[in-house]
């Protein structure tokens, strides 16, 4: 399949999740539902976005990380493969595009909640 036609059939698989949007980014797209971002496309490759609750389900599925040259020595991002399945039909992708759109809520409530600050000690 040529990029064009991966991108488009990865947005139909996703398109029953809600909106999706494109946007061009690491060489490749990103990919938002709903204003999330959930996935990244690059190569040809499709890779949702994982957190600590949801990267053991794609690492057990037989998927990979996204490993990127990072100044010379490989950088791992929170984003990993779907199992070969998942790219057959939207009821495939369904649980995956799940899995990626609720670590991509947890990653924006993070970010949105503000951190303690470091106390003061007295002189």
């Amino acid at each position: 399949m040529n990029p064009v036609g991966m991108i488009e059939h990865v947005t139909e698989l996703m398109r029953p999740m809600g909106t999706v949007r494109l946007k061009r980014m690491f060489g490749g797209h990103g990919i938002y539902i709903d204003e999330l971002f959930v996935a990244i496309m690059a190569s040809q490759q499709l890779y949702l976005k994982t957190d600590e609750q949801t990267f053991a389900t794609f690492a057990q599925a037989g998927c990979t990380p996204f490993v990127y040259d990072g100044h010379g020595k490989p950088a791992t991002m929170k984003y990993w493969t779907v199992p070969d399945e998942a790219l057959e039909s939207a009821q495939a992708m369904r649980p995956w595009a799940t899995l990626a759109m609720d670590a991509a809520l947890r990653a924006r409530v993070q970010r949105a909640t503000p951190k303690p600050r470091a106390q003061r000690r007295a002189p």
